[in-house]
């Protein structure tokens, strides 16, 4: 199109956006939580224990103590994770408390004892201590890292997962880096599945790491497949033992999008020193967790077989919403272009929470505005990357877990409006 062409279609596009928000829409695609038909999943929950509180064990699911979690809960999280029992702990409704509670017991009070805090490394090395971030990523992982004073460095993500060379490169010049924060499956927010190649390199980190890094492994979305065979993750507590890395690598996960997703149960793999270590300063803090709660959940889950039957559940109620935003990106941004580049590009994700959508650069950010304007909500630009900029000001993440259909399309015609209303804007110069 020629100027003049531009113009007319923007206004155009003008007029229509006008119009739209004129309506006082009040849409949200922020961020993945279940729908309420997901939560209805597993209201059985609710009374499924019917007075009978004992455990496999014998042991009263209402009393103080079990650190480690009920053992039909850690048999459940070593099927879930890939491993033994031994090597699994079961905790409260939120893995990312785990997490917290491993990053900030690490830099305070080390991984097996003082001398081993990362905090006390830093200090007496005159640094900082780091955290490598593949982004885009995860902005409650990043969080953790800004309220604790650890310094962050982005690593590119690529269709494999982080960019390996960049993070042994990264690795080898730095003894203060400890740790990477990992979505492995579906990662959030590009729905990228780290290769067997990636894997295999994670779980030598360790051996060029300095002292006491931690791979944060967030399997948070290893059964949450919106295809019907989906990639499988290599198996990284398997080759880290292989390789001699146990130590380096906390595997984590949680039913909180299975379940009920303030009411789940998250739970842990290492090896067994590491979570010696962490129940040692957990005890400090808890007699406990709510082993009514593990125990509710085993009861409605039993085993994988029967996990996975629910996930299929699941995936009735989120397809749907995922073709809903896949189909008005590619019949309203598909193809077109503004002075030969694209108006936007996306993901098409095989399972997970969320679709990833890059603008053109430097135009994230005033989409997030228009839409927000005309009465939809989105993740704020940046919020994908540490410290909440995002280098090329593209990446936008939409979540359509939790509105309608309806809600969605609507949500979604909103946003196509605003991707080519804010192309043609900068095409314009206006």
């Amino acid at each position: 199109m020629n100027d003049q062409q531009l113009q007319t279609r923007y206004q155009a596009l003008l007029d229509e956006y006008q119009s739209i928000s004129s309506q006082k829409l009040n849409l949200d695609l922020t961020r993945g939580k279940p729908s309420t038909a997901q939560l209805d999943l597993s209201d059985a929950l609710d009374g499924i224990l019917n007075k009978d509180y004992s455990c496999q064990d014998g042991s009263d699911s209402r009393n103080y103590g079990g650190i480690m979690g009920i053992p039909e809960a850690r048999q459940f999280a070593a099927d879930y994770l890939g491993t033994v029992p031994e090597r699994t702990m079961v905790g409260g409704n939120s893995s990312l408390q785990f997490m917290y509670q491993i990053v900030t017991g690490a830099f305070f009070l080390g991984v097996r004892g003082p001398e081993s805090a990362w905090s006390a490394e830093a200090a007496k090395a005159g640094g900082q201590v780091k955290f490598l971030c593949p982004s885009p990523g995860y902005d409650r992982h990043f969080a953790i890292c800004e309220a604790l004073g650890i310094a962050m460095i982005p690593v590119r993500m690529t269709a494999e997962g982080p960019d390996m060379d960049q993070v042994e490169s990264l690795l080898q010049q730095d003894p203060l880096i400890k740790g990477i924060w990992c979505v492995p499956q579906y990662s959030n927010p590009d729905g990228v599945v780290y290769s067997d190649a990636t894997v295999k390199r994670m779980a030598r980190l360790g051996k060029i790491a300095g002292a006491n890094f931690r791979i944060m492994w967030d399997n948070a979305y290893s059964e949450h497949h919106l295809v019907d065979n989906p990639p499988r993750l290599a198996n990284i507590l398997n080759l880290s033992e292989e390789a001699g890395t146990l130590d380096n690598v906390m595997v984590i996960g949680s039913t909180s999008k299975i379940t009920h997703a303030g009411a789940g149960i998250s739970f842990i793999a290492s090896s067994e020193a590491n979570l010696a270590s962490l129940a040692a300063q957990l005890g400090i803090a808890t007699i406990g967790p709510d082993k009514i709660n593990q125990l509710r959940h085993m009861r409605l889950l039993k085993d994988l077989p029967t996990l996975r039957a629910l996930m299929q559940e699941h995936r009735r109620i989120l397809q749907p919403k995922f073709e809903a935003v896949l189909k008005a990106l590619d019949e309203g941004l598909a193809g077109k272009s503004v002075n030969g580049a694209a108006l936007g590009s996306w993901t098409r994700p095989q399972g997970g929470y969320f679709i990833l959508f890059d603008t053109q650069p430097g135009l994230a950010d005033k989409v997030v505005k228009l839409t927000a304007a005309a009465g939809v909500k989105l993740t704020p630009a940046g919020s994908t990357y540490p410290y909440r900029k995002d280098p090329s000001d593209t990446n936008i993440r939409l979540a359509p877990s939790f509105p309608s259909v309806a809600e969605i399309e609507a949500a979604m015609r909103v946003f196509v409006l605003c991707v080519e209303l804010a192309t043609l804007e900068k095409a314009l110069a206006l």
